[in-house]
């Protein structure tokens, strides 16, 4: 292997233990002082080398939570759901994500938690939440496309209440707060969302 290989794969492999620690850390210390010194630290690199990496603390958390994704598969879980059918879509998306919250719920509840105070977590939270919008957009312009999303909304504003009902903190109310198991959440979701969303009579063949 080359030494331009070499260095390559050296950056690659701190890049990813810099990831790795600040997902740790943050679930840790619930989000509360991380810092670039604390996760340089705890890597066991310098703070300068950390920036050589990340040029900020956001890019830091931005790429920590899509690293999460990557972990998890979520790329490979949405990519099944390629090409379904309007209904279909909808309940193959609600079961994907309703199986993912609990994955993340660690992570997502430091986000949550410490978001109205960093910047930072703000941002990485956001753009991940971003992420989640799109797909309710392409869920909705589905049904539109195929003539079945109910008359009584417009597809911005169904899409901006399936958002909402697909959040995460909804998801904790029901599950954590109302002792609903994840199974009963994703079913009862299902039948909530299709009732909610496609138009009386349509078919889910």
């Amino acid at each position: 292997m080359s030494s331009k290989n070499i260095n390559s794969q050296e950056k690659t492999d701190t890049r990813t233990r810099i990831l790795v620690t600040t997902w740790q850390l943050m679930e840790e210390h619930h989000g509360q002082g991380v810092n670039m010194s604390d996760i340089a630290k705890a890597v066991g690199i310098s703070r300068q080398a950390l920036y050589l990496h990340f040029a900020s603390r956001t890019e830091l958390m931005i790429a920590t939570l899509r690293y999460v994704d990557e972990v998890n598969g979520l790329d490979e879980r949405l990519g099944q759901l390629t090409g379904a059918a309007g209904i279909a879509l909808l309940e193959s998306s609600v079961e994907v994500w309703g199986n993912y919250i609990p994955e993340i719920y660690g992570l997502a509840k430091v986000m949550l938690s410490t978001r109205d105070t960093d910047e930072a977590t703000a941002a990485a939270w956001d753009d991940r939440m971003g992420c989640l919008r799109d797909a309710c957009q392409a869920i909705i312009e589905t049904l539109a496309h195929e003539a079945i999303l109910a008359p009584v909304w417009t597809p911005n504003e169904a899409i901006e209440m399936l958002w909402a009902m697909l959040s995460v903190s909804h998801w904790e109310q029901l599950t954590v707060e109302c002792g609903w198991s994840n199974a009963q959440y994703i079913d009862w979701m299902k039948t909530t969302l299709r009732r909610a969303f496609v138009a009386e009579g349509a078919s889910g063949g």
